[in-house]
């Protein structure tokens, strides 16, 4: 890999300038709640480091969190003449190098499961695994099969030499939806599916929010370890402060019913079954589409995605719930 260029020498020859570089590296900072002082840190990071391989695996799950990822755009900025200026997440495919994943790859069959096995054995310790959904563990694993093998053994298989293994949204996390009550398939997330994964970093949310995927990443090619984790192996810059804490409507009166005065003029929604107050995530800082609104902007509840088992233990998503 030592002669590939660099994530840096790659944008330029994108049409990236220096400036728009630079802005996205203090982009990076502020995601990570880091100071302005790490900006230099990360600019020299990303300008020596080549592109990570990564293996992104599916199993259970409705592939919103692929498609949360293809929302890595790129946005207008009038202040440099209508150019192209990269947002945080735009800089996500060229910071990774996605040699493996089902729903975007053009090879199929046996050449698909090729390419995983020579990114394994080209890239042994060097690549990063992506799992995305549940993995069912019922009837030994046989609830989902791809090119023949369970999504077990799968993953047994592939997080074993990974250098980083991220659990990215709900269904990774601790099974999601597919492990709400009866839980027919048995499905779990990889921390319990595949035990023992020193290097597992858990992205909650339905979807997960691709921001924090690729903040978690840059993160450690610039210090070279994980971010500090929670309890839960969740990034605490991102899972560190509930939703409510730096929700806008937080202060503002508690609105009664969807649609009376207090909640068309951005009433705070606790009193109609918003889940922000016990829900730990970066949602009102950070955003969806390109940092443009999320569903509490948009007038409906936090419904407790990043939780755990959060399909059963914040059902029914309209009630009335305490903060204490």
């Amino acid at each position: 890999m030592s002669n590939q260029p660099s994530i840096e020498q790659e944008l330029i020859q994108r049409g990236v300038t220096r400036r728009q570089f630079l802005r996205s590296c203090a982009l990076m900072a502020a995601a990570l709640a880091l100071p302005t002082s790490a900006v230099d840190a990360i600019a020299q990071a990303l300008a020596s480091s080549t592109r990570l391989p990564v293996i992104w695996l599916e199993f259970q799950d409705c592939t919103g969190d692929t498609e949360s990822f293809l929302r890595a755009v790129q946005r207008p900025d009038p202040a440099i003449n209508g150019a192209q200026d990269p947002s945080l997440t735009s800089l996500l495919l060229d910071v990774l190098s996605v040699d493996y994943h089902e729903t975007l790859m053009v090879a199929a069959g046996y050449q698909a499961e090729q390419s995983r096995a020579d990114t394994m054995a080209r890239s042994a310790g060097q690549y990063i695994c992506v799992v995305e959904g549940s993995i069912p563990t019922a009837l030994n694993g046989y609830c989902c099969l791809i090119g023949g093998k369970t999504a077990l053994s799968i993953a047994e298989e592939t997080t074993r030499n990974a250098l980083m293994t991220v659990a990215f949204g709900s269904c990774a996390f601790d099974g999601g939806l597919a492990a709400a009550s009866p839980n027919p398939t048995a499905a779990k997330g990889v921390k319990d599916a595949v035990p023992g994964l020193t290097n597992l970093v858990h992205i909650p949310g339905c979807p997960a929010n691709v921001v924090n995927l690729v903040a978690t990443i840059v993160y450690y090619l610039t210090y070279k370890k994980l971010p500090a984790l929670d309890s839960l192996k969740r990034p605490t810059f991102a899972y560190g402060q509930t939703v409510h804490r730096n929700c806008p409507r937080r202060e503002l009166d508690e609105a009664g019913a969807y649609g009376d005065a207090k909640h068309r003029a951005g009433g705070c929604l606790k009193e109609l079954g918003c889940r922000g107050p016990v829900t730990y995530h970066n949602c009102p800082t950070v955003k969806w589409n390109d940092g443009t609104c999320w569903p509490v902007q948009a007038g409906h509840g936090c419904i407790g995605c990043t939780n755990p088992a959060f399909w059963d233990t914040m059902t029914p998503f309209y009630g009335g719930i305490s903060d204490d």
